[in-house]
């Protein structure tokens, strides 16, 4: 690294670096660190001196006299291999004692290390199928619908308005990822049984962007953000409506932030909605005498704040038996599906991933719920190759499976 830039540093952050009073209270929090321990750079402590050092190095009061001093390639591939081995899940910035946002601090630091050329080479990958197929998976955008065609009979509001009150932004992993079909369709099926006026923008909704953001290559989400809330203008709706955690985070937070102006409508998560429309008796449900937990996602809980919507649901279904697990609410261990970390190193993902299921397997819960399409794909996927006996599904799916019809 020839010099470092501190243009993607906020001044807040810059003084972040030197606030750190070097506890190391983060570093038994961190998901990733626990699975992968013998590379010191994951940990928020070593990030954090590793770029304060970086700063020191060429910014300090000695590189004020004597000039600024050269940083140690090699020392930068190791910051870039434990900043993108984060899942962003946040439980560190929970625990420390100076309140240290440190998920916005990892962002920050990807987006130096994207400046400087070094980052995993999935991220470019990622980056161009974001950007000329408007997705994550690099299918044609025009089959985002695809997920509609094993409905009993696809509803107007799934392609066939122009206008309505909701749109329903349905997200790429529900869009392209055959296991996740489930969650659009369980939510279709409840919005038209409450009678709900919705739409989806099929081929018109591009990714939203968060993956992009997340590695650090915002710039490069600006034309998605811009096109996706001109999309949903068009349509004269009240509120947009995303089941994914990180789609509405991007939507509520960072679109507003990226546009400099409101965006004219509201933003909700699936399971706000749910919770009101099950509040205004639009559903009636048949019980369900089954032991249930639930799995926290890190964008709808430590980063959105949202812990009671989708519990109310759950506990609105008659007969379900709701047992939390060990870690639970703000101090729920992420599923490993986060930061685009599976896109870095899916093995580590996977260990995560494990670490929740054997903490699910505690609850001796028959079904495993989350309300986030990626956290119920990975956690899945982690309950298969340990054969565990458990169903994970979307909050949606259960309220979908109880429907009195």
């Amino acid at each position: 690294m020839s010099r470092l830039d501190l243009k993607r540093f906020a001044f807040m952050q810059l003084m972040e670096l030197d606030a750190c009073t070097r506890c190391g209270e983060c570093i038994e929090w961190c998901p990733t660190f626990a699975e992968k321990s013998e590379l010191d750079a994951i940990t928020p402590l070593r990030k954090i001196e590793t770029v304060r050092e970086f700063v020191n190095r060429q910014y300090g009061l000695r590189a004020r006299i004597f000039g600024p001093r050269p940083i140690d390639g090699e020392a930068v591939q190791t910051h870039s291999a434990g900043t993108y081995d984060c899942t962003l899940c946040g439980r560190c910035g929970l625990v420390c004692p100076v309140h240290i946002d440190t998920r916005s601090l990892w962002i920050a630091m990807r987006e130096a290390l994207v400046d400087q050329g070094v980052y995993p080479e999935a991220m470019d990958h990622m980056r161009e199928m974001v950007t000329t197929h408007y997705n994550i998976s690099g299918d044609e955008n025009t089959e985002r619908l695809i997920w509609s065609q094993n409905l009993p009979e696809i509803p107007e509001g799934v392609g066939g308005k122009k206008q309505a009150e909701v749109v329903y932004f349905v997200g790429c992993v529900s869009s392209f990822y055959p296991q996740s079909y489930g969650i659009p369709q369980s939510i279709v099926e409840i919005l038209e049984h409450a009678g709900v006026d919705y739409m989806t923008l099929g081929g018109e909704e591009w990714c939203c962007g968060f993956p992009l953001i997340i590695a650090g290559m915002g710039d490069a989400a600006v034309e998605s953000v811009r096109h996706n809330v001109e999309a949903v203008r068009k349509t004269g709706a009240k509120r947009l409506m995303a089941a994914c955690p990180s789609c509405y985070h991007t939507w509520k937070d960072e679109y507003p932030h990226i546009l400099g102006e409101p965006l004219g409508f509201e933003v909700l998560h699936s399971t706000e909605l749910l919770e009101e429309i099950i509040g205004a008796g639009k559903l009636k449900f048949k019980p369900l005498e089954e032991t249930v937990t639930y799995h926290d996602p890190c964008d709808l809980g430590r980063t959105s704040g949202i812990y009671d919507a989708p519990r109310n649901v759950i506990r609105a279904i008659p007969g379900v038996n709701f047992v939390e697990m060990k870690d639970t609410r703000e101090y729920a261990l992420c599923c490993g599906g986060g930061g685009d970390v599976e896109m870095a190193d899916k093995d580590l993902s996977a260990a995560v991933a494990k670490s929740r299921i054997a903490q699910a397997t505690e609850t001796e819960a028959k079904y495993l719920l989350s309300a986030c399409q990626q956290c119920v794909r990975t956690l899945a996927g982690a309950a298969r190759r340990d054969k565990v006996r458990m169903r994970v599904m979307d909050v949606a799916q259960l309220v979908a499976q109880a429907l009195e019809v």
